[in-house]
């Protein structure tokens, strides 16, 4: 009696998150993970990528670029897959400057928007952002947003912030805390991200 109301609830996150999921892959080799290491830019920062649908305003992933002492794209339960993006769990290493603007251009295209909020953190919270994101193994299909919001509100700079299951939520929140809105990238590339993905490393 009580399994089948809290299964239609699951069962609604998820129909409401489907771009929000993912097959995990292999995690690359220790190695390769070493050799990936991109040195800080700049001053610590946590950049919040939110994917909205084009036609429903429907909040579809969340993601971090954590700039820490290497900078890192923590990416639960995502699904950009190449053979050049070295990845361990849901994170993913080597994140120049390039990488992260492939990695939101390949998914701002006609079906989707992304909303970006570059938010300056110290470097304490930084690297406690990037251990929580290494820790977080592979992260279930539908917890993008869960699994985000929880890394965040353990950071000092987002006391208050309630964990949610939805990337548009998670997105206010951290606008309400933060004063940050961010800004928004539209490009009107194929809808099929593979067709962007291809373009990585290149």
């Amino acid at each position: 009696m009580i399994l089948r109301p809290l299964f239609l609830v699951l069962f609604g996150i998820g129909l409401a998150l489907s771009g929000c999921s993912n097959s995990p892959v292999p995690d690359s080799p220790p190695a390769a993970v070493a050799a990936a290491h991109v040195a800080q830019i700049g001053p610590p920062s946590i950049t919040l990528y939110t994917m909205i649908s084009n036609a429903t305003g429907n909040g579809a992933h969340s993601s971090i670029l954590i700039n820490a002492d290497q900078r890192v794209i923590f990416d639960p339960a995502g699904s950009v897959r190449h053979e050049t993006i070295i990845e361990r769990g849901d994170v993913i290493f080597g994140v120049t400057e390039k990488l992260e603007s492939q990695y939101t251009r390949a998914h701002a295209r006609s079906t989707y928007h992304v909303v970006i909020q570059h938010i300056p953190v110290s470097q304490s919270s930084a690297q406690k952002a990037l251990q929580l994101a290494l820790a977080s193994g592979h992260v279930p299909s539908a917890f993008c947003a869960n699994a985000t919001s929880r890394l965040l509100r353990q950071l000092p700079e987002f006391t208050g912030l309630n964990v949610t299951f939805f990337p548009n939520t998670l997105r206010q929140s951290v606008a309400d805390i933060t004063g940050i809105e961010g800004v928004t990238l539209y490009e009107d590339d194929d809808a099929d991200k593979a067709i962007a993905l291809a373009k990585f490393g290149g």
